[in-house]
This record gives structure tokens, C-alpha cells and sequence, in this order.
């Protein structure tokens, strides 16, 4: 039997993070940040030594990204995570060691709208099974978001194949799906907390079946989520064969309860929730950005159907 519980140097690193974050990434921190490079939350990362997880040089595994991840995605902290997490499983040693120093920011995904762009210095370009290190071959359009982080349109000329692509990329669904994770338990907190203090009808709301059931099912789906996502982490760093399709099921299974998590909080709060400044539309807006990182969602599918056909 596999133990879901993170041992004790994967707790001390999970609540490093979280401390960290108390202290670093509050929401007013976040929220001014909100459409521009997190630079000073990126270098503290860094120099934590979260960026070179599961690295030759930073040590630790899929299970200490999914730790880390998880309490990230609690803070709704912004940056290319998932992205660095992919490339420095790609990249050879230097350009690896740079990348996880917070000092070159890397862009993955499929041209030509690519994350992160216009402050890349080093761009991947992913295929259905392949990945190339790749350079720009024109002018670059900077691209809005959903997430408000700076995209944009542009041109790439394939440089090198880079090897290690399946493991990478499952590293990638592995992080993704314990951010999305992080996240939609924070907003299940806030739910529920609001349906425990606000009152209608001369009750607190959360003792309505339709109040109560909807977030009891939330509760359900997230912590299904967070094992799948533990599972196929342990998965990887033993080398099953079975990891890759582990790790999409679990980004799957993650994206699915967060965005639940989101509607929910939504109903939960009512018009509290749709304001910019309260607490769950900035959480939910990222939840819907990261659910969508490439390779995405589509990809993570025909994974898991590859395996039943």
C-alpha cells in the first residue's frame, strides 16, 4: 500500500513554501503584480529552491514539485511554474541550472501563441510527442490573458530535439494538477466559511441541502484530486511504467475539481464572488488560466484514452 501522506522532509518543504508565502505573496502582493513578470516573487522561489525541484543540482523529485505546487497554488501565486518545471527536465545542465536560478524565464507551448513570451529568453516548442529548443523568427504580439499574465504571438525556428519528453511533460500534469488542487481547496475554504457565517431565513446557509451537498462534492472531488496527483508523483519518481498516464488522469481529475471548486464558490458567495476585489474571483480566474497551460487539457485526454484503446 502507497502512503498519500507526504513524509517528513516533503512536509518540512510543503510548509517552508507555505510560510513563505504568508510572508511574500499576500493578495494585495499578488493582485499588484496582476499583468506583468512576478520578478520579486520569482527570485524568492529561487532562492528557496523551488524552481530547480527535481533537478540533477536541486535535488528532490515529482513528489517535492507536487508538495511545493500545492501550497503555491493555496497562495494563487503567479509565474511560469509548470513551464519551469517541464523545461528543466529538458534543458542540458547549464542552461537547467540558469532557469532554476530565476535569472532566465523559459516559454513552452505550441506557436505561435506562446506563455510568457515576451519576457522568455529561452522558448520550447512542443509537438504531440516532441519537443525542439527553439528561437524566435519574428516580431512578437504581445497577447491579454484570462490569467493576466503577459502572452503573445509569435514566430519559432526549431533549433535542437530535446530528448525526455513523455517524463517532462508528465512532471508538467503533475504540477499543474497539485496547483489546481491548492487552489480549489483554498476556495473550498472560503465557501465554506461563508456558508457557515452567512445567515438567511434565520439559519446559516450552509444547513441548505443544496448549499451543503454542492460543497460536500466539491470536498469529494479535490481530495480524490490531491491523491491522484500524490499517486502519479509517486509513480514517476519510482519509474513505473504506468506514470505518464497517471500524471494526465491526475491533472485531469484536478482541473475538474478546482473549476467545480470555482463554480461553486461563486454560487456560495453570490455577487461577492464576482467582484475583482473579493476573494475568489482572482483565485478562480487563475484556476481557469492554469487548467489551460500546454500541453493542456486535450493532450492529458488522448494520454488517458491511449491506454483503454
Amino acid at each position: 500500500m502507497i502512503d498519500l501522506e507526504y513524509d517528513a522532509d516533503q512536509s518540512a518543504l510543503a510548509d517552508t513554501v507555505h510560510r513563505w508565502c504568508e510572508r511574500h505573496a499576500s493578495d494585495a502582493v499578488v493582485r499588484e503584480l496582476d499583468g506583468q513578470f512576478p520578478r520579486p516573487l520569482w527570485d524568492g522561489l529561487a532562492e528557496l529552491g523551488v524552481l530547480g525541484l527535481g533537478t540533477a543540482e536541486g535535488g528532490g523529485g515529482a513528489l517535492e514539485i507536487a508538495a511545493a505546487m500545492e501550497q503555491l497554488g493555496v497562495a494563487n501565486v503567479p509565474g511560469p511554474l509548470s513551464a519551469t518545471f517541464v523545461a528543466t527536465q529538458l534543458l542540458p545542465s547549464d542552461d537547467r541550472i540558469a532557469v532554476a536560478g530565476g535569472g532566465v524565464v523559459v516559454s513552452v507551448g505550441s506557436p505561435p501563441l506562446m506563455p510568457w513570451a515576451p519576457v522568455a529568453s529561452i522558448f520550447i516548442e512542443l509537438g504531440a510527442d516532441e519537443a525542439w529548443r527553439a528561437h524566435t523568427e519574428s516580431t512578437l504580439e504581445p497577447v491579454e490573458t484570462l490569467g493576466g499574465e503577459p502572452w503573445g504571438r509569435v514566430s519559432l525556428v526549431r533549433d535542437e530535439r530535446l530528448d525526455g519528453v513523455s517524463r517532462a511533460l508528465a512532471v508538467g500534469d503533475v504540477a499543474v494538477g497539485a496547483y489546481l488542487a491548492g487552489a480549489g481547496a483554498r476556495l473550498l475554504h472560503v465557501a465554506t466559511d461563508y456558508a457557515r457565517d452567512r445567515v438567511q431565513f434565520g439559519r446559516p446557509i450552509g444547513e441548505f441541502q443544496a448549499v451543503a451537498h454542492r460543497l460536500a462534492d466539491v470536498h469529494l472531488r479535490l481530495t480524490a484530486a490531491r491523491h491522484l496527483v500524490r499517486l502519479s508523483a509517486h509513480a514517476l519518481d519510482s519509474g513505473s511504467a504506468d506514470a505518464v498516464t497517471d500524471a494526465a488522469t491526475a491533472r485531469l481529475s484536478a482541473t475538474r475539481a478546482a473549476l467545480d471548486a470555482a463554480y461553486s464558490a461563486h454560487q456560495t458567495l453570490g455577487a461577492m464572488g464576482f467582484t475583482v476585489e473579493g476573494p475568489v474571483a482572482g483565485v478562480a480566474r487563475r484556476i481557469r488560466h492554469v487548467s489551460l497551460l500546454p500541453p493542456g487539457p486535450s493532450r492529458a485526454r488522448e494520454v488517458v484514452l491511449a491506454r483503454l484503446t
